[in-house]
């Protein structure tokens, strides 16, 4: 296991990031997984003796029962709290009022000590906004933010799916106001969706944040269970939760390509799409998630796939984005500068 500066720190996160969607199954999140503390203990034991270090989680998850199994399985595996970073998330809806959703200060800060309790912690090492708040002035968030870290409460702050713009404001905003800026983006990333190296790659290299990956096999369309002439078991993701939104057609021509490199590596495409991110230069970590140690254990071996050159051109071939305005005249006329 490699272990990567996150963002513009000095903290060191594992390639490969423990997801707890699976966790509970409560209400909504009952399509995602419906684990029961046993085989959440399993899962948490088999990432931390493979040196995954990070933990990522959210109070949405299952109504909360995600952070509690997380903080119960830690305890449960005597695991030191120190040596593990624990990311959790606000912003979504967690009660009937009008002020139980959102990134208003009154929200953030109720919220991230019911964390805190459910997790049975005394500090969240990165909270993160889980989405962009259109009614709540971009200050009153951050400003908030800003108040857990000085408390100690929380290490650092991160975000998730958010515009460049939004991101690129709120950097701007805490660098103007000395305030603690964010230091990672969760973004949906994977070789059949590429649209975020339209505008938030290139910032994320610029201002150096971290790039944390969620639903790495496209919510398992990449898992090797689909293909052109298979449309995955039953019981699958996909077939009860067809999401994210994928261009399915494009994303058939991809696994064409992916199915024929997996089999001649003798590795799985679930192997190959996780390795494909691990290549890519912006990549922090890649969150995996399992209903079972076995899918966990396959996403596990793929630190240890090695892509080569030849490889990564026949992926980047079938995959790249079609050009898009102003990004195809940005290119060009920036081709003579480059020179």
């Amino acid at each position: 296991m490699k272990y990567n500066v996150l963002g513009n720190t000095g903290l060191l996160v594992s390639e490969l990031c423990l997801g707890t969607m699976t966790f509970g199954g409560r209400g909504y999140w009952t399509a995602i997984g419906q684990l029961e503390q046993q085989p959440v203990d399993d899962l948490v034991k088999r990432s931390i003796d493979a040196g995954i270090n990070f933990i990522d989680t959210a109070n949405v998850y299952s109504e909360g029962l995600s952070e509690e199994m997380t903080g119960k399985a830690i305890q449960n595996l005597g695991v030191n709290r120190h040596d593990l970073v624990i990311a959790t998330k606000v912003r979504g809806k967690m009660g009937d009022g009008p002020n139980q959703t959102g990134l208003s200060r009154k929200h953030i800060l109720f919220q991230a000590e019911e964390s805190l309790r459910r997790l049975n912690t005394d500090y969240i090492d990165l909270y993160q906004i889980h989405g962009f708040d259109p009614i709540t002035p971009l200050e009153e968030t951050l400003r908030a933010l800003d108040d857990l870290v000085t408390s100690g409460k929380v290490r650092y702050i991160g975000c998730s799916n958010l515009a460049a713009w939004h991101l690129m404001k709120s950097l701007a905003y805490s660098e103007h106001k000395n305030l603690a800026k964010f230091v990672s983006l969760q973004a949906y990333y994977t070789i059949a969706g590429r649209d975020l190296e339209r505008e938030l790659v290139p910032l994320l290299l610029d201002q150096k944040v971290g790039l944390m990956v969620w639903s790495p096999l496209a919510g398992g369309l990449l898992s090797g269970k689909y293909g052109r002439d298979q449309q995955g078991p039953e019981d699958s993701r996909r077939i009860n939760f067809d999401f994210p939104p994928v261009n399915k057609e494009k994303a058939f021509d991809i696994l064409d390509v992916m199915h024929a490199m997996a089999a001649d590596k003798g590795i799985s495409v679930a192997q190959l799409a996780l390795a494909w991110l691990l290549h890519q230069p912006v990549v922090t970590t890649v969150i995996i998630g399992a209903k079972k140690v076995e899918q966990l254990e396959d996403n596990l071996k793929s630190i240890d796939v090695k892509l080569t050159e030849e490889d990564l051109k026949k992926l980047e071939e079938v995959s790249k984005l079609a050009p898009e305005y102003p990004g195809w005249m940005i290119e060009r006329q920036g081709a003579d500068r480059k020179s």
